[in-house]
């Protein structure tokens, strides 16, 4: 080692502690990829074998960083001492760091959301497909797609943002929306005729998502003050300037709200074709012209 240091000139001890840095860090990335090997053969749901992976990387880091720093911050015989004084330096160095590096270990214990739920955070909606250290991942959907579905982006946000912004989940507590779709038709149409149709669609196309609901409910119950007294669908009825908005509600599950919508419209429009009683509306305007007396 001697020999090694004056013809490198660098200090023999400097050099020692870098030669077991690197060996460490051998050790463990060969140790790291092995085990990965290992759940690749013997685990083969991804889902389960992605969270194994996380797992041995957030391991694989905390040992790096105890291994390594004992070697070069001498005089630690205590862990608890390393922990205080790394984290007192970081704290200052690394602000939003360590407040990304808290939002994870606010995420792993309270769990706001886990994979594969769709959650809107910061102005942003998406379902959550990566959790790691200092952020999260999500497929981002809505945006300039409609109903929801997915625009293809992965949106990466700091995991800080669940400590200082409000958080959304679809599928925590309750795991059902309430969904509405807006039918406007003529002052002229039989509303009453209209809005008997509309019901009767919605009780055919999504009254038995209320069923499963209710048990929803009632689960969501022993944790959250969630209550609804009325969980089938419905139709209200408002006046706006250009027609009688018929307005149905109905619960659904998050990810079948376009596929539902469109199921309801296609049955209200081959319906309506075939009432001459019933027209939709639509924005228009109408002018009236008087003869003036003169003229007459």
């Amino acid at each position: 080692m001697e020999a090694l240091s004056e013809y490198v000139r660098i200090n023999p001890e400097l050099l020692q502690k870098l030669v077991e840095s690197i060996a460490i860090f051998l050790v463990l990335f060969i140790a790291r990829v092995l085990v990965n090997l290992i759940v690749k053969r013997r685990i083969p749901e991804v889902k389960r074998a992605y969270n194994y992976r996380r797992i041995i990387s957030y391991i694989y880091a905390l040992l790096l960083v105890l291994f390594i720093g004992r070697v070069w911050i001498s005089g630690l015989d205590s862990l608890t001492t390393f922990l205080g004084l790394a984290s007192a330096g970081l704290a200052i160095a690394m602000h939003d760091t360590i407040a990304n590096v808290a939002g994870w270990f606010f995420i792993i214990w309270r769990k706001p959301f886990k994979l594969g739920d769709r959650i809107q955070i910061d102005g942003t909606t998406g379902d959550v497909v990566d959790i790691r250290f200092f952020q999260f991942s999500m497929v981002e959907i809505g945006n300039w797609v409609d109903a929801d579905q997915s625009t293809g982006r992965i949106v990466h946000v700091p995991n800080s943002k669940v400590l200082r912004e409000p958080l959304a989940n679809y599928h925590i507590g309750f795991e059902y929306v309430w969904h509405e779709i807006p039918v406007l038709i003529t002052f002229e149409s039989d509303w009453k005729k209209a809005k008997g149709i509309i019901s009767e669609i919605a009780s055919n196309k999504a009254e038995h998502l209320s069923k499963p609901a209710e048990q929803e409910i009632r689960r969501a119950a022993e944790k959250f003050l969630i209550f609804f007294e009325k969980l089938t669908p419905i139709v209200y009825t408002t006046v706006k300037e250009s027609g009688v908005l018929l307005t149905v509600r109905y619960v659904v599950e998050p990810r079948q709200r376009r596929i539902t919508e469109q199921e309801i419209w296609e049955s209200i429009l081959d319906v309506f074709a075939k009432e001459d009683d019933i027209e939709l509306a639509y924005p228009t305007t109408r002018f009236y012209t008087t003869e003036h007396p003169e003229t007459r």
